[in-house]
């Protein structure tokens, strides 16, 4: 953070009492100002929190006079990114949990919970991030070695994508799970009659996992706010709160201790969810936006859970589900059209994609504005593509180049063709809401950048790239991560672009990822970010 005050130049000046007063003006900047010309400026002035002058530095410097003026010194500037689909919350929580993302075997999750135990001395063990398609044996893990290692502590810990949790037998008897539990939109995975532990989607509501304590949840927010400022992001999509969480970040925002604006998706997998915020209708501050729910149709690809239209290539007979039965779906969709409220729906698989769209086409009928959102699109039969003329794909890109290693053993050549298919969403709808699923994935917006307009892993593989006919342009992607997400919350006209009457939120960055070389973009990194005109990294 040091290294941020020696970048650029602040001058106090005083000048001409015919010139408007501006609390901040920026000059000899690189700015991409992402307005409906995509046109670039020099410089801009920000007063009260928004943006009141952006043009030439000539221009600038001649209609106001500053408290400050920063040299930019050429750096290039961004809109302040939006992530369109994250857990920020979970994120934040996540930091006071084992974390086990990028294990690369078994046996390192063992390692990894067995040190973070050492430490912290927890009565209950939890965290997320093991992946088993990551590692040289890519079956689900069995809970033997937890036994052996944790007989009197429970311990549960997620999967990457959070649709599967693996536990021991301590956190099965003290949730009073069996193998005869009877669970509907998930799964008991048994071998050779018995439990390995592992449950998947709705089978992980049976366990019962200790309460988050007030302070807990308020340093994970706090937590999650300092990681995500560090890489740029000045607004959060977080895909699914409660109530009390929500409120909660209401509180912290007033009280001006968590100053990130947070588009609120709400949970509405219950119909406590549902019928409260319906009746109490949007809530809309500066920095909270509380006007969507959050529903999940079906589980993810990586653990088989994704809902498929024919069996999984590589487990027979095999289809997935969708969490909920169909009709309840229609339900839901009925009672938030005939609010104010958006709804949008994780669907990855191709069966979870067609009767979701479907369900959405009904309820909707030839409304063109509600912005409903499918989340994820992640695989699309082709005759679906025509659907989402009027539904908003929000999509990450990191997804498919996470995914690409293994995705066509799961389900097989043809499905590939409607994988991933970013390209061909955007033509249906227009636009494309991008994120990054984090913590599913990494929080870094540029592997975003780099996934969608690149559409290879950090190693250069593929070579050619993956499924090229559906990369991105630079531009698109950008617009993708601030004005399209803006619009996809409807908050295009307050953010997402540089702006007159905007609220002043940028991003500089020490690299112009429009114009460098590919295999370089991940390597950026954030200079500063600004919210409100306020340096908050």
């Amino acid at each position: 953070m040091k290294k941020i005050y020696f970048l650029f130049s602040v001058l106090f000046v005083f000048t001409s009492c015919k010139q408007e007063s501006a609390d901040l003006v920026m000059i000899n900047s690189n700015t991409y100002t992402v307005n409906s010309s995509f046109e670039k400026a020099t410089a801009f002035a920000v007063k009260d929190g928004k943006f009141i002058g952006v043009g030439t530095n000539a221009e600038i410097q001649k209609k106001y006079k500053a408290t400050a003026i920063i040299d930019a010194k050429n750096k290039t500037i961004l809109p302040g990114l939006i992530d369109a689909h994250c857990h920020f919350y979970r994120m934040g929580l996540q930091q006071q949990k084992v974390s086990l993302e990028g294990t690369k075997s078994f046996d390192e999750v063992l390692d990894k919970i067995v040190a973070f135990q050492k430490e912290k001395k927890v009565a209950f063990i939890t965290g997320r991030g093991w992946d088993q398609n990551d590692w040289e044996v890519k079956t689900f893990p069995t809970k033997d070695k937890l036994d052996a290692l944790f007989p009197n502590t429970p311990v549960a810990v997620g999967r990457v994508d959070g649709h599967a949790l693996l536990v021991n037998q301590a956190t099965i008897d003290l949730s009073r799970i069996t193998k005869n539990t009877k669970v509907s939109g998930g799964e008991i995975i048994l071998k050779n009659g018995k439990m390995t532990g592992v449950l998947i989607d709705a089978a992980m509501d049976f366990v019962k996992f200790p309460s988050t304590t007030k302070q807990e949840a308020i340093q994970g927010l706090l937590d999650a706010q300092k990681i995500s400022f560090s890489y740029g992001l000045t607004t959060v999509d977080d895909a699914g709160l409660g109530r009390q969480t929500i409120e909660l970040i209401d509180s912290l925002q007033k009280n001006k201790a968590l100053k990130m604006r947070v588009y609120a998706m709400v949970s509405g997998d219950t119909q406590e969810n549902l019928d409260y915020y319906i009746q109490k209708g949007i809530l809309k501050t500066d920095r909270l936006n509380v006007r969507s729910f959050k529903v999940y149709g079906d589980g993810a690809l990586g653990s088989r859970g994704a809902a498929m239209r024919t069996p999984y290539a590589d487990r027979e007979n095999h289809f997935g589900a969708l969490i909920y039965p169909a009709k309840r779906y229609q339900e839901i969709a009925k009672q938030i059209a005939a609010s104010d409220y958006q709804m949008n729906t994780h669907a990855i698989g191709d069966s979870a994609n067609t009767w979701m769209l479907k369900t959405y086409k009904e309820v909707l009928a030839n409304n063109k504005n509600r912005r409903w959102r499918i989340e994820h699109a992640q695989i699309v039969a082709p005759e679906d593509f025509k659907n989402f003329d009027n539904i908003l794909p929000s999509i990450q890109p990191t997804h498919a180049t996470s995914d690409m290693y293994w995705a066509e053993d799961r389900i097989g050549a043809e499905r590939m063709k409607g994988a991933y298919a970013f390209k061909e969403l955007l033509n249906q709808y227009g636009k494309i809401a991008l994120g990054t699923d984090f913590p599913v994935e990494q929080v870094n917006p540029f592997l975003t950048f780099y996934a969608a307009t690149i559409r290879k892993d950090i190693h250069n593989y593929p070579e050619d790239g993956f499924q090229m006919e559906n990369v991105l342009s630079r531009e698109e992607t950008l617009k993708g991560m601030t004005i399209w997400a803006a619009y996809a919350n409807f908050e295009e006209l307050e953010k997402g672009s540089i702006e007159v009457g905007k609220f002043a939120d940028f991003v500089i960055l020490d690299q112009n990822i429009m114009e460098i070389e590919g295999a370089k973009i991940p390597e950026t990194k954030v200079i500063s970010t600004f919210l409100n005109g306020e340096r908050v990294y």
